[in-house]
């Protein structure tokens, strides 16, 4: 999810350099699609054998698979396959018109006909990621077909709803589409972020980058998963009762769900919880060095060699 942040994740210094790219971090994963329920998703692919295995990764709220950028290429150098997702309605992927398309569990049917796709292509193991918003998509896939995934992790993620300032944030989104439709809404949170100085030392071609994103957002899309984040319950004991090992892991700041929420998340779970440092809603661009360790032990530890 792509929203300012709060005071207290304002004093977290993120571990990377203030020049740092970000979503934009160079990496040699090809472009490609795949058939989801309502149209193609886009998707970035690092390819090659999958010796160690395949990621599938997808992205939050207002996100898109180049929030995963800086973990492609070391990914994909100690053997793993990535595949970096934009759900329906995000960025490069088209989406319906209608806000009902864009369900919990409708999206995640669509990360279901990839993850389909990826096992016929590499076979075992496959893991699934899913940031924030994309946490509760990939949960709901999980649950639906839990034998398909070897590990699962929820990054940035909840047990349910998303309540506080960000939920408040989303209350206005309504009337701002309403008023004047994704650029009134991309507007005012720009002004909104800001005030940050954080966002502020964003270089100019992420913040390029960030705008001509959020302007490809569907309408629909950011009604329709608003409403859906703001009404998802707690499945923790459904997805508890898979089976598949989970990771809970988070930025020691983050400001969607608050950190002691995935902490009794992941103790209710009985998940590996790992506290993300220097880092605050998006570990994988702000940290992501620890990040990528904490996923690759993870891995290794569930897939022993």
């Amino acid at each position: 999810m792509v929203l300012p942040g709060g005071s207290d994740a304002r004093d977290v210094p993120l571990a990377i350099a203030p020049d740092d790219l970000r979503q934009l971090a160079h990496h040699d994963a090809g472009s490609r699609t795949f058939a989801g329920g309502a149209g193609p998703l886009a998707a970035l692919d690092t390819g090659g054998t999958a010796v160690r295995g395949t990621v599938l990764m997808v992205a939050g709220y207002t996100g898109s698979k180049e929030d995963f950028a800086p973990l492609l290429r070391p990914l994909a150098e100690v053997g793993y396959r990535v595949v970096a997702l934009d759900q329906r309605g995000q960025y490069e992927s088209p989406g319906p018109d209608d806000p009902a398309g864009y369900s919990v569990e409708v999206l995640g049917g669509d990360v279901l006909a990839v993850a389909r796709v990826l096992r016929q292509e590499s076979g075992e193991p496959l893991h699934l990621l899913g940031h924030s918003f994309g946490g509760l998509v990939t949960r709901a896939a999980v649950l639906a077909e839990p034998g398909l995934f070897t590990t699962f992790t929820l990054l940035g993620s909840g047990p349910s709803r998303l309540t506080g300032r960000r939920a408040e944030l989303l209350d206005h989104l309504g009337p701002l589409l309403d008023a004047g439709g994704v650029p009134l809404v991309h507007q005012t949170l720009e002004q909104v972020a800001m005030t940050d100085p954080r966002a502020q030392a964003v270089p100019a071609p992420t913040r390029e980058f960030y705008a001509r994103r959020f302007l490809r957002n569907s309408a629909a899309g950011l009604r329709g998963m608003a409403d859906a984040m703001l009404a998802e319950p707690d499945r923790v004991g459904d997805l508890k009762a898979t089976g598949v090992p989970v990771l809970v892991a988070h930025g020691e700041a983050d400001d969607a769900w608050l950190p002691h929420v995935q902490a009794d998340m992941a103790q209710r779970l009985g998940a590996r919880h790992e506290v993300i440092n220097s880092s605050i809603h998006s570990p994988a661009v702000e940290n992501p060095a620890r990040t990528l360790e904490v996923l690759c032990d993870f891995w290794a530890t569930a897939v022993p060699a």
